[in-house]
C-alpha cells in the first residue's frame, strides 16, 4: 500500500486530540492535519464514557496545569458550546460536609478555590438543606460556575468542523508502529504506511505504550480504573438542582461517588475506581492478560495499592456489593434506594502512576524532535480540552524539543 503524507498527524479521535486538530488548523492556514483514530468513530472512550461535568476547578493545585486550563477551559467550553448550539447548563455543585470533620476539611478547598480565582461560597448546614432539601449536610461549598454537558456531541462536532475546514479523519485506523527520524516521523498503521512532519499523540489509555514505542523518555506507566455508575430510577426529576459532592478525602486518589445531573435528563452516581483487568474494559468480565500483567508486574502499582490499602478494600468492596455502594451515595442522600440503582455505562480512567507508587496528578506533556506525547490528562481533560489544544498547538511552532512538563 502506498505511503501517505500529512504535515501533522493526531494519534487519537478523543476530545483533546479533535480540539489539538481544530487549534492547529487556526493557527496554520493551510496545513494537512490527519486524525487516526482506531475505533469505527470518535469519542468513544474517555470522552465518551464521563460523569459530563464541565469543572470550575476546586480541586486542583494553584499554579498547576490543571487549575489553570480547567479555568480557562470552562468558559472557552460554554463559548464553544454556545457558538455551536450544543445545549448545556450552568447548574452549580454543592461540596457537601455529612459530620463535623468532614466540615473541618472544607475550609482548606475554600482556600484553594479562591487562590484558584474561582468563585466559591461556604454554606451552612441549614443554608445548604435549604438550596437541597433531599441532601443531608452539616455544611457545604456552593461552586456556582459548575456545569454540565454531553462531551461526546461536543467531540462529535468538533469532528464536524475539523473535516470542513479540509481535515482528514480516518477512523478504523489504529497506530502499530513506526519510527521518528531526523525530519519527520513515520506511522505503521492498519491501514498502511502515514509519514508527518510533525505527530500530536493524543493516546489516552495507551498513551505511555505509543510514547515508549516512540522513544519518549518516560517513567511512569497507565494504570486503568474503571469507573462504575448507576442512573437513578423512580426519582422525581427534581431530586436535586445542583451537583452533589462528597467532601474528597486527602488520602484518597478520586474524588468519590457524586450525584450528577445529566443533560438527557435524571441523574447518575458514580464513579467508584476499582483497577480494570483491561485498558478499554468497561465490564467486570473484561480481561487483556497484557494489560493485566502491565499493572501487576509495575512496582509503583503495588506502592500506590500499599499507601491506599483502605481505600481499595473500600471501594473493590462497593463494586462488588450494591448495597454497600447505596450506603456512599445514601450518606448524603438518603432518599435513594437499592431499587433505585440501575446500571449505566462505566468509563476507564487512564491515570499515570509513577514509578514510586505516586499519582501523577497534573497534566504531562513529552516532547521528541518530531512529536509531542499527551501522557497524561485525565479528569478535568474534557473541560480542559480547548486551552490544551492551544497549549499543544503553541509547543509544536515553537519546537520546544526534548522538554516535559
Amino acid at each position: 500500500m502506498a505511503q501517505s503524507k500529512s504535515d501533522i498527524v493526531i494519534v487519537g479521535g478523543g476530545i483533546v486530540g479533535l480540539a489539538t486538530g481544530l487549534a492547529l488548523q487556526e493557527r496554520m492556514p493551510g496545513a494537512r492535519v490527519t486524525i487516526l483514530e482506531k475505533e469505527p468513530e470518535v469519542a468513544l472512550h474517555q470522552t465518551g464514557r464521563n460523569s459530563g461535568v464541565i469543572h470550575a476547578g476546586v480541586y486542583y493545585a494553584p499554579g498547576s496545569l490543571k487549575a489553570r486550563f480547567c479555568r480557562e477551559g470552562k468558559d472557552a467550553m460554554k463559548a464553544f458550546c454556545t457558538e455551536h448550539g450544543i445545549p448545556f447548563e450552568i447548574c452549580g455543585k454543592l461540596i457537601v460536609a455529612t459530620d463535623e470533620a468532614e466540615a473541618a476539611k472544607l475550609a482548606a478547598l475554600e482556600a484553594r478555590s479562591r487562590a484558584n480565582g474561582i468563585p466559591i461560597e461556604r454554606l451552612s448546614g441549614d443554608e445548604a438543606r435549604k438550596l437541597e432539601p433531599r441532601v443531608r449536610s452539616v455544611a457545604a461549598l456552593l461552586s456556582p460556575s459548575t456545569g454540565i454537558v454531553d462531551y461526546g456531541l461536543v467531540a462529535r462536532r468538533m469532528a464536524g468542523l475539523f473535516e470542513a475546514r479540509g481535515g482528514a479523519i480516518r477512523c478504523g485506523t489504529a497506530v502499530t508502529g513506526g519510527a521518528e527520524r531526523t525530519d519527520d516521523v513515520t506511522l505503521h498503521t492498519t491501514a498502511g504506511e502515514i509519514s508527518a512532519a510533525r505527530v500530536v499523540f493524543c493516546g489516552g489509555l495507551m498513551s505511555d505504550r505509543l510514547a515508549r514505542q516512540f522513544g519518549a523518555e518516560v517513567d511512569f506507566r497507565v494504570v486503568p480504573f474503571r469507573g462504575e455508575y448507576f442512573r437513578i430510577a423512580n426519582q422525581p426529576p427534581d431530586l436535586v438542582r445542583h451537583l452533589i459532592y462528597p467532601v474528597p478525602d486527602p488520602e484518597r486518589p478520586f474524588l468519590g461517588v457524586h450525584l450528577t445531573r445529566k443533560m438527557d435528563g435524571g441523574f447518575t452516581v458514580g464513579p467508584n475506581a476499582v483497577l480494570a483487568f483491561k485498558r478499554e474494559g468497561y465490564k467486570r468480565t473484561d480481561l487483556d492478560l497484557r494489560d493485566l500483567a502491565s499493572s501487576l508486574a509495575y512496582p509503583g502499582f503495588w506502592r500506590l495499592l500499599r499507601r491506599n490499602f483502605r481505600s481499595a478494600i473500600s471501594e473493590l468492596s462497593a463494586s462488588a456489593s450494591k448495597g454497600l455502594y447505596l450506603r456512599k451515595v445514601q450518606k448524603y442522600c438518603p432518599h435513594i434506594r437499592l431499587e433505585d440503582l440501575v446500571p449505566y455505562r462505566a468509563g476507564v480512567r487512564a491515570q499515570a502512576v509513577a514509578r514510586d507508587g505516586s499519582i501523577i496528578d497534573d497534566f504531562l506533556f513529552v516532547d521528541s524532535r518530531n512529536s509531542l506525547h499527551v501522557c497524561n490528562a485525565p479528569s478535568p481533560a474534557a473541560t480542559s480540552a480547548l486551552p490544551i489544544a492551544a497549549h499543544i498547538a503553541e509547543r509544536l511552532l515553537t519546537r520546544n524539543t526534548g522538554a516535559s512538563s
